[in-house]
């Protein structure tokens, strides 16, 4: 039978036990918080990135329907659908702003980004057709400003998405997964266009 201070003594071991393996959970639980913030973090910074580059988008296409509205006079459909396609973009992308980490809102985003897309393609087939349309000076530049500016929005977009792998990863790996859902870490949504020909910046000849 165990002496009194024996059995003090184990008792003292398995509290100090005890306390150190909820010490090192806590610890363990804080480092895995830290990472996953920095993590998320980085994807929204990557994607202030890219909201950078769409408004700049979006305040150009006004401006080249503008200019495209003196030579298309008969074409006034495809111009307001240019226009309302726009403004739906830009509105999906404010929501996709304020909750990078929504994947609903990022989803909008594509969505609305490919109908614009699918616009602006429409509007570049007809401009083909109107030589004088593009000999214009402020069309030109306005064309070579849109595409650096897609091209800007192709590498911003192409940022976030290694961003978001690299956070999917981490929160998905054990055991953080098993912290993430504590904390309500949830899946970022990749920034992806499925149509290959919505990949390419917007070309138009104007030689």
């Amino acid at each position: 039978m165990p002496t009194p201070v024996l059995a003090l003594d184990a008792a003292w071991i398995i509290l100090i036990v005890v306390v150190l393996m909820v010490v090192v959970a806590v610890l363990m639980a804080v480092s895995i918080y830290n990472r996953l913030v920095r993590a998320r973090n980085r994807f929204k910074n990557a994607f202030a990135q890219i909201d950078v580059q769409l408004k700049r988008r979006y305040d150009l296409i006004p401006n080249l329907v503008e200019t495209a509205k003196g030579y298309m006079k008969h074409e006034r459909e495809t111009l307001e659908a240019v226009i309302q396609a726009r403004n739906q973009a830009q509105q999906a992308a404010q929501q996709a702003s304020a909750k990078p980490e929504d994947a609903g809102a990022i989803k909008g985003l594509m969505g609305a980004e490919g109908a614009l897309t699918g616009a602006m393609g429409r509007l570049f087939a007809l401009m083909e057709n109107y030589p004088d349309l593009k000999a214009n000076q402020n069309m030109a530049q306005l064309m070579e400003e849109l595409t650096s500016t897609e091209n800007r929005v192709a590498f911003s977009r192409q940022a976030f998405n290694d961003a978001v792998m690299a956070y999917n990863t981490l929160r998905e790996t054990f055991p953080n997964n098993i912290f993430a859902g504590m904390f309500n870490f949830q899946a970022a949504q990749l920034f992806e266009i499925e149509d290959e020909s919505q990949r390419e910046a917007p070309q138009v000849s104007f030689t």
